[in-house]
């Protein structure tokens, strides 16, 4: 991969593999009606007008994409011109949303130049779909869908990657992740998520500049880890995170718990397994999912493992969520219903201890449902994990004996 091109623009650009529609899947069936409204007006305008990113690498994979970003060499203001319904979001590097009934969206973006430009501090520098593509995080991250022929281009070889299931950051690790250590997160999400391997150099990367995930932002941060935990990939994402050690830098004081208590390592990961079942079936909220990410920590806090008394330990818990949660300054509304998902919790599993039903003023609740998919979750796998537990002090018993 000709890396020079990130760091001396004045480089020809390499020639990108262009994959005819006759030997990729992509229909314009599997592409939103409203993306292609977007993509076909720009394209009539004059425009270059490709579907980007994310978008295209889920529909290599066969799935369906959540957005679907277009790529265009309009600049803002021309883009603005071609839809009414649209507004110029963004300071430093402005880019487009197009409006649609049903409160739907298409963002729309001006191939960006080289990212060395912005760090010297010029503002807005437009590129290439070459230079676009070389400074984005991920090879499979790189495709692009030209609506004018249908055909896929590929300046990073993220196809081979994509077809080995590979996953490779742009250009040097090093260089990469010191100007955004946020890649790191996203390289674990895409292997997480796709089952994918991350290839040495990359990992190698990793290892080496994790700690300098503590340099970006708690609110992007927070989104990224987020995206992970209610994604629907939360097992295999968790298990990249130890093994990395970046679960270390951005949860510490889950880290230590972690390491004072090995068993709740298993009992963490079999949870966030069937969070991903369940998020999969439809079966459970964003707030449901964290709650399963966040109970083993809780266990571990002091007069919250066996309540004595039926009462709702909403202040403990409050106290226990803001020790790992408190730096990533959460929206309101989840962070209260994450809260309510808890305390309910730990108030319901009083009843269960005692084999007794809970009370009227919880089985009347709106979100009771939902609090007793995770009760069953939780209880279950919880009688599972005492059980290792004696079986592991009782094989220690006997070694010293």
């Amino acid at each position: 991969m000709p890396e020079q091109l990130e760091l001396f623009p004045e480089y020809a650009p390499p020639k990108p593999r262009i994959v005819p529609r006759s030997e990729h899947p992509i229909s314009r069936k599997m592409i939103s009606r409203e993306a292609l409204k977007v993509l076909y007006r720009l394209h009539d305008a004059g425009y270059l007008a490709y579907l980007v990113g994310g978008s295209v690498r889920d529909l290599l994979l066969g799935l369906t994409p959540k957005d679907f970003d277009v790529g265009t060499d309009a600049r803002p203001e021309e883009i603005r011109r071609l839809f009414r319904a649209s507004r110029i979001i963004g300071r430093r590097f402005r880019l487009v949303h197009v409006y649609f009934r049903g409160g739907k969206f298409v963002e729309v973006v001006t191939f960006r130049g080289p990212e060395a430009a912005e760090e010297e501090g010029q503002e807005e520098i437009y590129g290439t779909p070459a230079e676009d593509a070389f400074r984005r995080d991920l090879t499979i991250n790189a495709l692009f869908y030209n609506i004018a022929d249908f055909t896929l281009i590929d300046y990073v070889g993220g196809l081979e990657d994509l077809r080995q299931g590979i996953i490779r950051v742009i250009g040097d690790p090093n260089l990469r992740f010191t100007r955004d250590p946020v890649r790191m997160l996203r390289a674990i999400r895409h292997a997480a998520r796709a089952g994918f391997e991350i290839e040495p150099r990359t990992w190698e990367g990793i290892l080496r500049h994790r700690e300098k995930i503590r340099l970006a932002s708690p609110y992007r941060l927070r989104d990224e880890w987020l995206k992970d935990v209610t994604g629907g990939w939360a097992e295999p994402w968790l298990n990249l995170m130890l093994k990395s050690g970046l679960f270390r830098e951005i949860f510490p004081s889950y880290q230590r718990v972690l390491l004072d208590f090995p068993p709740l390592k298993g009992f963490l990961s079999r949870l966030l397994r069937r969070a991903d079942r369940l998020l999969e079936e439809g079966r459970l909220s964003p707030a449901g999912a964290l709650t399963l990410f966040l109970y083993p920590y809780l266990l571990s806090g002091d007069g919250l493992e066996a309540p004595r008394q039926p009462r709702r330990p909403t202040r403990q818990v409050e106290r226990r969520l803001l020790e790992i949660l408190g730096s990533y300054k959460f929206c309101k509304e989840l962070f209260a219903d994450t809260l309510t998902l808890l305390s309910a919790l730990l108030y319901y599993r009083y009843f269960a201890l005692k084999e007794k039903a809970p009370p009227k003023k919880l089985t009347r609740k709106s979100y009771f449902p939902e609090l007793q998919v995770l009760a069953e979750v939780i209880f279950s796998e919880e009688r599972e994990f005492f059980k290792l537990e004696v079986r592991s002090r009782r094989r220690k018993r006997r070694r010293r004996a």
